[in-house]
């Protein structure tokens, strides 16, 4: 008993590197593996407690942490902000357990982890991009028995929701679903998209990256491979539409073409602000 305080009050003893036990990094990239396998299969895995809030990513956390490497470059993004509450800290743990670098431009980064946005830019083969997910289950919102839900993705059963969406479209007029809109990954399985917003779907369709979803509440990893089909769920007379604010423009740079967010005061600016900013050094 005494040595074992002594050891407690002696110098700390070092995290593993990336912080992450050898044993669960192992896991978390088999889990990762069998996504990628099976595009848009949920994959369970054993999440750990990680030192951060509820909210705040712990799947994409442990899935970054899992497959860094000595010569990654990782990104931090959240909602399209590199300097975000969430992604300061975020970065901070991810480069003080790992000792990769980081950085904010998303042409540089192999490991780019966000929560709410995909980069505004086209990404590259090679990277990885990891997707911070609250709520995995597309199926939550029609079926709320968890074993009824994976009965219908075996079955490949999304009556249910297609009967959502056209309610939603009879009452409205349109599908209001703006963030997190579910999609078709290979023509097989319906992902929930993580809460990014409609714009950034087309982005996951036949992308050159790997995108991988780590959800550590819900213990549950699954990925888009690259070169995949991606189709958001919609009918043959009412074409997808991504969301558009006619007339504006970012009071920064100037983009049209970009997603845009309103600041009170300020007007629209660009969300990426890496993105905006290297689009003004440019000119």
């Amino acid at each position: 008993m005494t040595a074992a305080i002594e050891d407690l009050l002696g110098p700390a003893a070092p995290y593993s590197w990336g912080f992450l036990d050898e044993q669960s990094k192992r896991e978390i990239r088999r889990a990762i593996l069998t996504a990628v396998a099976v595009p848009g299969y949920q994959v369970p895995f054993g999440s750990r407690e990680m030192p951060v809030a509820r909210g705040w990513g712990s799947g994409g956390l442990q899935v970054t942490l899992a497959i860094a490497g000595e010569a990654d470059v990782v990104k931090v993004i959240d909602q399209g902000d590199d300097a975000g509450v969430n992604a300061v800290n975020l970065r901070r743990l991810i480069a003080s357990t790992t000792g990769v670098a980081t950085t904010t431009d998303a042409r540089e980064a192999t490991i780019v982890q966000t929560r709410h946005r995909v980069p505004e830019g086209p990404m590259r083969a090679g990277q990885v991009l990891v997707l911070q997910v609250p709520v995995p289950e597309p199926l939550r919102a029609v079926e709320r028995g968890e074993a009824e839900q994976r009965q219908l993705h075996a079955e490949g059963d999304y009556a249910r929701m297609w009967v959502s969406l056209y309610e939603d479209l009879v009452r409205h007029g349109v599908i209001t679903c703006t963030t997190g809109y579910p999609c078709l990954v290979g023509g097989r399985y319906v992902i929930a998209t993580s809460p990014i917003p409609r714009w950034d779907c087309p982005k996951l369709h036949q992308s050159e990256h790997l995108s991988v979803f780590g959800a550590g509440r819900e213990k549950r990893i699954y990925a888009i491979p690259p070169h995949t089909d991606v189709e958001p769920l919609t009918f043959e007379d009412v074409p997808f539409e991504v969301e558009r604010t006619p007339g504006a423009a970012c009071v920064l740079c100037g983009a049209v073409e970009a997603y845009l967010v309103e600041v009170p005061g300020r007007g629209w600016v660009c969300s990426d602000t890496d993105w905006c900013a290297r689009r003004r050094r440019a000119s």
